[in-house]
């Protein structure tokens, strides 16, 4: 399986289920009367980021997974967005980047050196391959799975299906 298959549509149908997860959230916060400021930090526990936070860190992922495993220029999202409609603005913007790439612009990403340097002053090199299976995949998921329960924590109606809606698609009926 390539990397761009494994990347580009994983991610697009991620987060497209994400998107439909926030709007049943907004739906539930609204009948649930609960300010949308509330419902957007809400949090699995004190020292964890808020939902707004997951919405943002997921897009970032995607964002730089196009980046790390492509030559194109991709611009980071706005570190401010945090009402509703600015999350839903990033995740459809960030579905349009994935929607622009083709395989051909990973031609190679499964040999390209990527150098992940964190705030302590360590730095991870890997190849594209590498990157893909023990950073880029497990990031966008922990991420996606943590927006999910924090949603779920809060009493929003989600369940299984919700967070793997683009599964529908390959559902028949036995007889």
């Amino acid at each position: 399986m390539s990397l761009y298959t494994l990347i580009v549509p994983g991610y697009a149908q991620m987060l497209r289920g994400l998107s439909a997860q926030l709007q049943k959230g907004a739906d539930w916060a609204l009948a649930a009367d609960v300010s949308e400021a509330d419902f957007l930090a809400g949090r699995l526990a004190a020292d964890m980021a808020p939902l707004s936070d997951q919405v943002r860190f997921i897009c970032i992922q995607a964002r730089d997974a196009i980046r790390r495993l492509t030559d194109r220029d991709v611009v980071e999202p706005e570190s401010d967005a945090v009402s509703l409609g600015q999350l839903k603005s990033l995740i459809a913007d960030t579905l349009a980047l994935l929607d622009d790439v083709s395989e051909a612009d990973f031609d190679g990403a499964e040999d390209r050196e990527i150098e992940i340097v964190l705030a302590d002053g360590m730095t991870f090199d890997l190849t594209g391959s590498r990157y893909v299976r023990d950073w880029a995949l497990a990031q966008f998921y922990f991420h996606a799975v943590t927006a999910y329960a924090i949603m779920r924590h809060q009493g929003v109606e989600l369940g299984k299906a919700d967070y793997v809606s683009h599964m529908f698609a390959y559902l028949r009926r036995n007889e």
